[in-house]
């Protein structure tokens, strides 16, 4: 297992409105999403049912009201 620091992430280099800023996101957030992937299945659970979970908590983290501020969506 590749142990590295969980809390550091690289700051953007691009504008969000930048076409290439999902792909760098992408980048940063790809190693720390394997790594805890691979603490989880380290410590017994399923790898494919400790992926969905994290899903299922990105997806509620959004919808919990901790998104950005003012993102134009609207409930109903």
């Amino acid at each position: 297992m590749n142990v590295m620091n969980l809390d550091v992430i690289p700051p953007p280099s691009r504008a969000a409105t930048d076409l290439n800023y999902e792909a760098d996101l992408k980048v940063a957030l790809d190693p720390i999403l394997v790594e805890l992937l691979d603490r989880a299945e380290a410590a017994g659970w399923d790898r494919r049912k400790a992926a969905y979970t994290v899903m299922f908590l990105a997806a509620r983290n959004l919808t919990d009201g901790k998104g950005p501020p003012g993102n134009g969506s609207s409930a109903g």
